[in-house]
């Protein structure tokens, strides 16, 4: 069958509707967003590859951060060692140094035990008391030995 088509059989609408069809279909090259070819046979990578490449980036982060972590860890646990060495060290010495007073106490009892049996442990205030009472039983001997002589003489005399 043969259609005969008899004078302008395209509506105005369908005329403008074709123009832009074919006008949308013809790619313009714009300089502005022009791409050389590299970039348009360069393969986007998916939305997966590009959080697996974040996390892998990540990954790595946290590996560092944690040997930074371990590594301080190491040096406080030897910090932690040194101190406990030093307190030990001191206690020891404290130890030491107790029992080192405690012989200084026992052996200056001793000594003071000692020097009160021989009459040394004296305040000077005691040793003059002492001498007082020397000179007092001396000075009263002297008057007893005077009081019998001259109680003799007057037996004497009689």
């Amino acid at each position: 069958m043969n259609i005969l088509a008899v004078g302008p059989s395209m509506t105005p609408k369908y005329s403008q509707w074709r123009d832009q069809r074919v006008n949308d279909n013809i790619p313009v090259l714009n300089p502005e967003t022009a791409r050389s070819l590299e970039e348009h046979l360069q393969v986007l990578p998916s939305e997966i590859e590009i959080i697996k490449q974040d996390f892998e980036k990540r990954s790595l982060e946290l590996g560092k951060k944690i040997e930074q972590l371990e590594e301080e860890k190491m040096q406080l646990g030897l910090d932690v060692d040194i101190q406990k060495l030093e307190a030990e060290k001191l206690r020891k010495g404290k130890s030491k140094a107790e029992e080192d007073l405690d012989s200084l106490k026992t052996d200056y009892k001793k000594l003071r035990r000692s020097m009160r049996t021989a009459g040394l442990g004296k305040t000077s205030k005691q040793w003059r008391q002492e001498i007082q009472e020397e000179k007092t039983k001396h000075h009263g001997r002297n008057s007893a030995v005077e009081l019998k002589a001259s109680l003799r003489k007057i037996k004497e005399l009689k």
